[in-house]
């Protein structure tokens, strides 16, 4: 179980370190066109750029959250799946955790844009990983899965 975040946060932290070297000063790289490519953008502020500069906060938040989460795992009789939701959070919220102690920002990179019909925010692997875990919790949650009877 504790292998997930560490791959979590190695893979979430090459690919900042690449987007870092490679994509700041640049133009985007356009994989996808008029739907995806990877533009680096410094957030200075959680997800979809709210509360910015906010940097002091975010860090003692998620040293309490990770801190919670992990102390929940142990303390409860979780299903498998939730304990995967779990560690996939604590492991996204660390990667950004690193950028905002080493950095003082999250880098982002990946950049969506539906067409034309909805520019979606740019974000990062550690992101991606927070989202899936948390919908996943939720849908754990909601249907009663979360615990083993």
């Amino acid at each position: 179980m504790y292998i997930i975040p560490i791959l979590i946060i190695l893979l979430d932290q090459l690919t900042k370190f690449w987007a870092l070297n490679t994509l700041k000063g640049s133009e985007p790289i356009v994989l996808i066109n008029e739907f995806l490519q990877f533009n680096f953008v410094k957030n200075y502020g959680a997800a979809f750029g709210i509360m910015k500069y906010q940097r002091m906060f975010f860090l003692v938040i998620t040293i309490l959250i990770v801190l919670g989460m992990i102390y929940y795992i142990k303390k409860y009789n979780n299903t498998k799946i939730m304990n995967y939701s779990l560690v996939m959070i604590i492991g996204g919220a660390i990667g950004n955790f690193i950028d905002r102690l080493r950095v003082g920002y999250v880098i982002d990179f990946i950049d969506v844009n539906f067409w034309g019909f909805y520019d979606f925010p740019v974000f990062n692997i550690a992101d991606s990983f927070i989202v899936i875990g948390t919908i996943l919790l939720v849908v754990l949650v909601l249907t009663n899965k979360h615990e083993v009877n």
